[in-house]
């Protein structure tokens, strides 16, 4: 082609482009035109809903959730992503990073609070079902499957969410709301936290593994509960049994749904020696069951907020409940809130 004809082309493409531009709203001459392209769907996220009311002889305290829900009209797969903090905090907000990559993925993703000490267990096992009723009581309202619905911890969180499939088919941590609902799970996704209560500090050196023999840390104050009156405390070490049942490792039994067990090689706080006992017990009863130990990372530190962490996360539990990208037509929610 003739440089001058191509320069002919090129003012006529040029022209038209400009009198295709002319006839968008609000164009003005030197205004920039962007076409948008579409890749992620919208997220709707509310905060503040009440999944629980704990009453008291002169109180009611009030459990919160938030919920994060990809708006597609699907009924999809739910996550409850339950926080660590030292069986003393439930900062339920945080790990925005996880929690809206599963969003993003298409799982209907909840973060929950729960009662935390001086509440002695199995006050926070009962609130961990209780998330789990309620979001099948309002399955259709939020966009939910019912029949699939994974929990994620962190930390003590990851003692929840370990708790909380360890104990699928047992009854006695029901209490509450919506006891007509199940509060199984179907998949357990589990970041560097405790399996066995009676052994923290298995494999730390003595002047740290000492510090879990005290009375006054936290998984001795959670089960036994703080110093009152004639009561002096009570180390972990007075009724391992007690610990034990307290403890995710003693209810494993076969029923257990699929597991994913993430552990920093270098935590300092939580021997990784904790998912490796889990990881073992499971693998004895023949339940599926994933062991990752991640090289170097300690605990809750920037490791666990990488893509191929996040990642691995997310593949589990589409592998375990379903691509929600995926889901039939069949599947389509009819009405609800949003």
């Amino acid at each position: 082609m003739k440089l001058g004809k191509m320069f002919v082309l090129t003012g006529a493409f040029l022209v038209m482009t400009n009198i295709a531009n002319a006839k968008l709203p609000g164009y003005t001459e030197g205004a920039e035109i962007m076409r948008p392209k579409i890749e992620n769907g919208q997220i709707d996220s509310m905060s503040g809903i009440i999944y629980s009311q704990i009453k008291g002889l002169r109180s009611n305290r009030a459990l919160r959730m938030t919920v994060m829900i990809p708006r597609d009209g699907k009924a999809k797969p739910a996550i409850i992503y339950f926080p660590g903090g030292g069986f003393t905090s439930a900062d339920h907000e945080k790990f925005t990073e996880m929690r809206t990559a599963l969003a993003k993925a298409g799982f209907v993703v909840a973060a929950a609070e729960y009662r935390t000490v001086p509440t002695k267990y199995p006050a926070l096992v009962n609130d961990a079902k209780a998330a789990v009723r309620f979001l099948r009581e309002h399955a259709k309202e939020y966009g939910i499957d019912p029949a699939k619905i994974g929990v994620l911890g962190d930390s003590a969180g990851r003692y929840l969410a370990q708790m909380s499939g360890a104990t699928n088919g047992e009854k006695q941590f029901d209490k509450g709301d919506f006891l007509n609902q199940s509060s199984d799970v179907q998949a357990v996704v589990s970041l560097y936290g405790l399996s066995d209560l009676r052994n923290i500090g298995e494999g730390f050196p003595e002047e740290i593994r000492v510090v879990h023999d005290s009375p006054a840390v936290t998984e001795a104050l959670l089960v036994n509960g703080p110093a009152f009156n004639t009561f002096p405390g009570e180390s972990i070490t007075k009724d391992p049994k007690k610990m034990l049942d307290a403890s995710p490792l003693g209810h494993v039994s076969g029923n257990e749904p699929p597991f994913l067990l993430l552990h920093g090689s270098a935590d300092p706080l939580v021997s990784p020696e904790q998912s490796a006992s889990m990881y073992q017990a499971l693998k004895a009863k023949n339940q599926d069951v994933k062991y990752i130990l991640v090289e170097g990372a300690k605990h809750g530190d920037l490791p666990w907020y990488q893509p191929n962490i996040i990642n691995t996360v997310v593949n589990f539990f589409k592998e375990k409940l379903g691509d929600p990208a995926k889901l039939a037509e069949s599947k389509q929610v009819k009405g609800g809130s949003l």
